[in-house]
């Protein structure tokens, strides 16, 4: 019988004594037995009763005792619950539950608490319900070690009644605000969806400890609630709980979410003050955080001071090379670590790949491709899909397309994709409309790949197939939003709409915008009108062409900023053909360095030049 608990009714619980027969959670019979069943103490002859012959007949070797049926046997337990803890860690699960359920059937047998948690584990990674139910007949000795335990399995197969009911139960039993206890619930709570009762255990919590505040963080950031969670982090620091690493590294993370550079350098600055310049796992977040906002040189810098460096280290910073557009940085930095002896993991290929695809490097990329059979890496469809993009890139569409129809595999959305992308950049319209029809059929539909093909028909001059697929996109439900450009200036962020009006330098920013469009036209500027739409914005913006909001964010960095600083934005949708060349040529008039990340990858102006080589 389910039984579904509100907190209210928990707290309620505090009223009657509690037996865990009484909830009737789970009726089979338990696999597990529990715990001190055996009693090991070794039986001791009595003073009485020892001769002194052997002193008598001189002195002999003490003879070897053979050991007992029951010490043997003992023994033989012992080695299983150490199989069974092995089976546990190499993750082979089901070897581990079936290896139990044999010793169950031989009869009532201790397991250890070592035991005990591994098969705990293996019931969480086997998905396992009914081994959760390994574990509900004796709870008479439950406390404040069991019940964390059997929360956490919880947790792990994010079953909220069961864990309601043991919240229940450990506040009945008197460990309903036991440390342990707690963090378990507010991690069960919000793993399970329900991070308002998360954030009531915590707030009940009599002491509240670096690992409460660590799960509540991670609680919030879990669900994607980034600023709540960055809120908590500061009131964690004012508190005057000591944070550890994991604090740390968590909160980098929610500041990539967040776009905040400036609060990731006051985490940058906080790791280093606690004693955890050296982290291994928060130092890659920091590289990692470094290389998604537009800081490579930073993210480079925290990685060559990492004492020690693990296979995600690697991956983070040749992923960042690759997203800047600096592809032989990316596979200089992929044959560094291979000859340093670290093995590369399907990741490492993603990323080194994606490199030599945005930065066209062919050669490189197919001499990679072929030595993940020397590293035992099985090509994956996203390894497929890179090398779609990299053949594509070249305008080798027939070879791009072979990958395709070569693969072992369905091919997946994002493959077909890659081509259709392809064929927009190089118009070729039949292969683009087949990529297309592919696509429509897949998975979830996607407004990016339904608007690469209204350019593509809009450049064909095909007006009658460009309202079909708007015509389409109205039917579906599929909405083309507003885009948003946002920009750090002196700590604080700024964003900016197509057209935008509303900020407190309005003229200003207009009349700059305007002066730099004037120098534009001298050198043989003009807007690229109806060739192209946005990725995924509506017709009124296009009609604001030369206000769009990623101009409008750039004017107002140029006038409130030294000539020496580079500009970093976010910008929510794929910068749109006629924009890219403007800041192409603003980067070159005004000799500024202007970084974008966009919806599709980063954009390094400089020069009147961009890192994406024109394709993106």
């Amino acid at each position: 019988m389910d039984i579904t608990l509100s907190l209210d009714q928990i707290h309620n619980c505090y009223r009657f004594p509690c037996t865990l027969t009484d909830y009737k959670i789970f009726p089979e019979r338990s696999l597990l037995s529990g715990y001190s069943k055996f009693n090991s103490k070794k039986q001791r002859t009595p003073l009485s009763q020892i001769s002194c012959s052997s002193i008598e007949q001189g002195l002999r070797p003490r003879p070897i005792p053979k050991p007992s049926k029951k010490e043997a046997h003992v023994e033989e337990i012992l080695g299983l619950c150490g199989q069974i803890e092995k089976l546990a860690l190499c993750k082979r699960y089901k070897e581990a539950l079936e290896l139990f359920e044999i010793l169950d059937c031989e009869g009532d047998h201790d397991v250890g608490a070592s035991t005990y948690d591994a098969l705990v584990n293996a019931c969480i990674g086997s998905k396992s319900i009914r081994g959760v139910k390994r574990m509900w007949e004796e709870f008479s000795d439950a406390g404040s070690r069991t019940f964390p335990t059997m929360i956490r399995a919880s947790a792990g197969l994010e079953l909220i009644s069961p864990g309601k009911q043991l919240h229940c139960c450990a506040i009945k039993m008197g460990v309903g605000l036991d440390i342990f206890v707690s963090c378990a619930l507010i991690d069960m709570y919000s793993k399970c969806g329900n991070i308002e009762d998360a954030q009531c255990v915590f707030d009940v919590m009599p002491k509240k400890t670096t690992v409460g505040w660590n799960s509540i963080i991670a609680g919030y950031a879990l669900h994607g609630y980034s600023e709540e969670a960055l809120s908590m982090y500061y009131e964690m620091r004012d508190s005057g709980v000591k944070m550890d690493h994991f604090t740390f590294s968590m909160i980098i993370r929610v500041c990539a979410r967040l776009a905040s550079l400036e609060h990731a350098k006051q985490a940058h600055a906080g790791l280093v003050r606690h004693g955890f310049g050296l982290d291994i796992v928060a130092n890659t977040a920091l590289v990692d955080f470094y290389s998604k906002w537009g800081r490579i040189e930073d993210a480079r810098n925290v990685f060559e001071k990492m004492p020690n460096k693990n296979v995600i280290s690697w991956n983070a910073l040749i992923a960042g090379y690759g997203n800047h557009g600096r592809g032989t940085e990316a596979v200089e930095l992929f044959e560094r670590m291979v000859s340093e002896g670290m093995a590369p993991n399907h990741v490492t290929f993603l990323a080194v790949l994606s490199a030599c695809s945005y930065s066209g490097l062919l050669d490189s990329g197919k001499e990679i491709y072929r030595s993940m059979r020397d590293h035992k890496v099985k090509p994956r469809a996203m390894h497929y899909t890179c090398m779609i993009d990299l053949y594509g890139r070249e305008g080798m569409l027939d070879e791009a397309f072979n990958y395709i129809k070569d693969a072992p595999f369905e091919p997946t959305v994002n493959m077909w994709a890659a081509l259709l992308t392809a064929c927009r950049v190089h118009k070729n319209f039949v292969l683009g409309k087949f990529a297309a029809e592919k696509i429509y059929g897949m998975g979830p539909e996607k407004l990016s790949n339904y608007v690469v093909l209204l350019n593509i028909y809009n450049s064909a001059g095909k007006i009658e197939e460009a309202a079909a697929v708007l015509q389409s996109l109205k039917r579906k439900g599929l909405r083309m939003f507003p885009a948003c450009t946002w920009i750090d200036i002196k700590k604080q962020q700024h964003a900016f709409l197509s057209g935008d009006k509303c900020h407190a330098q309005t003229k200003a920013i207009y009349e700059k915008l305007d002066e730099l469009l004037l120098k534009l036209s001298d050198l043989g500027y003009f807007p690229q009108r109806r060739k192209s739409l946005l990725s995924d914005v509506d017709e009124q913006e296009e009609r604001m062409l030369s206000y769009h909001s990623e101009k409008l964010a750039i004017s107002f960095g140029l006038i409130n900023t030294s000539h020496s600083t580079a500009l970093h934005l976010v910008q929510s949708h794929r910068v749109c053909n006629d924009c890219h060349d403007v800041i192409k040529l603003i980067a070159m008039v005004t000799e500024r360095e202007i970084v974008i990340r966009d919806a599709s990858r980063f954009h390094r102006f400089k020069d009147g030049k961009c890192t994406c080589g024109d394709y993106w």
